[in-house]
């Protein structure tokens, strides 16, 4: 009975519907390999909340690449001005009511200003080769030859080989998966000739707004870097930045002389003494003060392989090697390599900032409305753990944005728009207007409970959903004229190109607002409660999604929106796309994403409104536009030899982000969605397995 079975299902379904992916020829296939040094993209490793960006020879030997972490955080000390001023908001009158926003604040502008760039993000150091040509003069990347760098996905292991006057170096660099620490393995005659060194070497705070190249490393006096402990084999180096004090510490496989350089008190030389022709460092940084367990580097070269293979083995997986369209490996290139991008630098314990530990952008700090795009592809790709950690910031967060909501005269929790490690909105009339945000909570506890549908789950995120949606049931304004509860000015949609006194009932803020308090009164229901009548009279008069010639538009009244407003993210088309639709007519929204495609100005847009688009497209049964849209030919929607994307300041993770939810929602599908991989045509041959259907 079983082969009669089989054959029929083979006959049926073809041979591989119950053949499992051979995940790691997928990922083999699109081994990263280069040749020279990208100033602007660095090789990297990490764990998800610490990263080490390195150029061709394996560490920070020419190019000033950083490692950046959850926890390293800065801020400048405050001048006197600033310590007598107490920033408390900017009085706005929001339809009858008077409310204090986080506007910059004209008569306390430099109060504004400190709390615009501090907190922000520490480059906790630099390590690099100090190679020295047979001369006795330090080599400079011209000197190298024979380059090559590749960086094994499996394993999550670099190794850079590169020769100077004939002598081959071969480096592997890995980064321990639980702790943020940097294994670096050496093997060349240069060792035993005494021509390949090292340096650490470590910065001040910049509070540069963008910052590819992170830390001042020219003001000396304003910290310290001392040697407070060393050994044979060790040594430590304690650092004070200002408040901050954190750890560096240095182990070595051989007799290393350690010695601080002329030039700078923060610049160090480690000079190994070696017999042979390899050597082995870890370097490993901690904010406590307590010496952590020793590690060696193959140790961590070892557990790095170890955990990357777990991953990799873990949640979904697509293999899109049978299609006849040609593009398919580009486009599995950039979803294998979104993975590996999404691992290192967005599945931390804070919510990442849009280039991840790559660099710094907005001071390296977070945005709440792109934690959609930075962690919803976890979810749906079957690995809420990735996501885990990250999303607690709603949990940590919830006792402020409860008494933000009350400073400015609602109820429930108002969630912000752009913070650090704590929850501190910084002043900016955008930041103080846009709520877009406000219900991804409600999104991700949905697609949680959908993951895991059991007590514990509306335990841990029910306070957290009912606050969001108190507040977003209090903020609608009733309108009178329209009978409509709406959604009013001072108000900043996703664009951030419409006039903040003037825009009102904007459709993709409308459409979430509705999908919010509905999910919410689902998970009253769940629990044994009633639903909330505050809740239903809102969504049974909430104003509808504005039309004009029969298409939607961006906000009620746009004028001259499809030649003065068609660029910057086309918001409207993630009703039914990123959004399941509740309150979209289906009909409508159809023209509506014709004219979007047909008229937005795709040069003047972010790199999640591709996936956004794609999504928008599949659920209108569209998959030859959806893959077209991923592979969308624009300026602002690459991705280098490395993974990293353009979309806005580079890197921009939300375009490997919303790459990744946009694939796992045409390979796993949707509620109502039909067959296998619903979302590709029908000449992609995709095999996907794994993969949580999204709402």
């Amino acid at each position: 009975m079983k082969p009669l079975l089989l054959a029929i299902l083979t006959l049926l379904f073809g041979p591989d519907c119950y053949a499992r992916i051979d995940r790691r020829a997928v990922v083999n296939r699109h081994r990263i390999v280069t040749y020279q040094t990208d100033t602007l993209s660095p090789a990297q490793v990490g764990n998800g909340h610490f990263a080490f960006g390195m150029d061709i020879t394996g560490l920070q030997t020419f190019v000033p690449f950083n490692t950046l972490s959850d926890w390293g955080w800065h801020s400048f000390p405050k001048n006197e001005v600033e310590r007598a001023q107490h920033y408390r908001g900017v009085a706005k009158q929001v339809g009858d009511r008077t409310i204090h926003l986080d506007y910059p604040d004209p008569q306390q502008r430099e109060i504004s200003k400190w709390l615009a760039r501090n907190p922000h993000r520490l480059n906790l150091g630099r390590l690099g080769f100090r190679l020295l040509k047979a001369d006795g003069s330090i080599a400079t990347e011209r000197d190298l030859h024979n380059i090559s760098q590749e960086t094994d996905l499996w394993s999550g292991v670099v190794t850079s080989r590169f020769t100077l006057e004939g002598q081959t170096v071969e480096v592997q660099t890995a980064c321990h998966p639980e702790r943020d620490a940097v294994g670096v393995a050496v093997k060349s005659e240069l060792l035993r000739m005494g021509r390949l060194q090292l340096f650490a070497l470590f910065p001040y705070g910049d509070g540069r707004y963008h910052a590819p190249y992170v830390g001042d490393y020219k003001a000396d006096d304003k910290h310290s870097s001392k040697i407070t402990k060393k050994s044979a084999h060790s040594a430590q180096i304690t650092r004070r930045v200002d408040t901050v004090v954190y750890q560096a510490y240095l182990g070595w496989s051989d007799k290393v002389a350690i010695r601080r350089a002329a030039n700078s008190p923060h610049h160090f030389e480690l000079i190994p003494q070696c017999k042979d022709n390899s050597f082995s460092l870890v370097c490993e940084f901690s904010p406590q003060q307590t010496r952590p367990q020793t590690l060696a580097a193959e140790d961590i070269i070892k557990q790095s392989a170890e955990a990357w293979q777990q991953f990799w083995l873990s949640g979904a997986a697509v293999d899109l090697s049978g299609s006849e369209d040609p593009r398919w490996k580009e486009l599995e290139r950039r979803v294998v390599l979104s993975q590996y991008q999404m691992r290192m630098n967005a599945a931390g314990l804070w919510p990442p900032q849009e280039s991840g530990l790559v660099n710094n952008t907005w001071y390296g700090r977070f945005h709440f409305e792109m934690i959609w795009w930075h962690e919803t592809h976890h979810l749906l790709w079957s690995r809420p753990e990735l996501a885990a950690k990250t999303l607690q910031v709603y949990r940590r967060f919830l006792p402020t944005s409860c008494q933000r909501a009350r400073q400015q005269g609602y109820k429930g929790a108002r969630w912000p728009k752009c913070t650090a490690d704590r929850d501190v909105e910084w002043p900016h009339r955008i930041h103080a207007t846009l709520v877009w945000q406000q219900p991804h909570p409600i999104y991700f506890a949905e697609t949680l409970y959908r993951i895991n549908p059991n007590s514990e789950t509306l335990k841990q995120w029910g306070d957290i959903v009912d606050a969001t949606a108190e507040y977003m049931a209090d903020f609608v304004r009733y309108d009178k004229a329209s009978g409509h509860y709406i959604l009013g000015s001072p108000l900043c949609i996703v664009s951030e190109n419409t006039p903040i006194a003037k825009t009102k009932n904007p459709t993709y803020e409308l459409a979430y607002w509705r999908y919010g308090l509905e999910v919410a009164q689902r998970w009253r229901e769940r629990v044994g409660l009633s639903r909330n009548k505050r809740w239903d009279e809102v969504l049974a008069h909430l104003a509808p999604l504005p039309v004009e010639e029969g298409v939607y538009v961006t906000y009620e009244g746009i004028p001259n929106m499809w030649t003065k407003y068609n660029f910057e993210h086309p918001a409207l088309t993630g009703v039914y796309g990123m959004l399941p639709g509740l309150g979209v007519d289906k009909a409508i929204f159809e023209k509506t994403l014709s004219r979007v495609l047909s008229l937005w100005n795709f040069n003047s847009v972010w790199g999640w409104d591709f996936p956004m688009l794609a999504m928008a497209a599949a659920r209108c049964n569209r998959p030859q536009d959806a893959v077209d849209l991923l592979l969308y030919d624009s300026k602002n929607f690459r991705f280098d030899a490395h993974g990293l994307a353009t979309g806005g300041p580079f890197p921009y993770h939300p375009s490997n982000g919303g790459l990744l939810a946009a694939v796992a929602m045409m390979a796993g599908g949707w509620d109502g969605s039909q067959g296998a991989t619903p979302g590709f045509p029908a000449n992609w041959h995709v095999r996907a397995e794994g993969f949580q259907r999204m709402q």
